[in-house]
């Protein structure tokens, strides 16, 4: 075998597993998505209904229900063999949500910060990362809309309306999700 047919073989197993990878990835863009949409839409409603932001703190169920969900989804994955490809992008959001959650504590108990923008931007950034990672478009575009857009947008807006950015976000990872799911039936 020439060193060029090595690296054919090479290339073409990344293909595959990045094609594998983002069809597994649609249910799970979609799930947080979902989750994220649903569970901002919530608390922005709750804290405008009441005035409460206390409300806020509803935000820490959302690893909860998202990752016990994401477990059901993922039985049907059991048999796939994991790739460093798909491990590295499960790194990427790891470590944005160990960023949110912590953050998230530091604004709650220690000091006072503009998390919404901070996490919106981390989460475009985890969301393009992903996208680079796998060489899809449609990801790394809606990562940069969300983050730079979901910025402006927390910059722009001085109340309890920030949540919509979530609300919004949410929105633009299921619809990516959908995107994905279509690209690699």
């Amino acid at each position: 075998m020439t060193a060029q047919e090595s690296l054919s073989i090479i290339a073409e197993s990344l293909n595959n597993s990045r094609r594998d990878i983002l069809r597994s990835s649609a249910k799970y863009f979609i799930l947080w998505g979902i989750v994220l949409t649903l569970l901002s839409l919530s608390i922005y409603l709750c804290w405008h209904l009441s005035g409460n932001p206390a409300w806020n703190f509803l935000w820490f169920a959302m690893p909860v229900i998202g990752y016990s969900l994401a477990l059901v989804l993922g039985k049907k994955d059991q048999g796939i063999p994991k790739s460093e490809l798909g491990r590295m992008v499960g790194y990427v959001w790891t470590v944005f949500g160990a960023f949110a959650m912590c953050l998230s504590c530091i604004a709650v108990f220690a000091i006072p910060m503009h998390v919404t923008m901070i996490i919106v931007i981390i989460m475009g950034l985890a969301e393009s990362i992903s996208g680079v990672l796998l060489k899809n478009w449609p990801v790394i575009i809606a990562g940069f809309i969300l983050g730079v857009g979901g910025a402006v947008f927390a910059m722009l807006v001085k109340s309890d309306a920030q949540l919509l950015i979530f609300t919004l976000g949410g929105a633009l990872l299921a619809v990516t999700g959908l995107i994905v799911r279509h690209q690699y039936k």
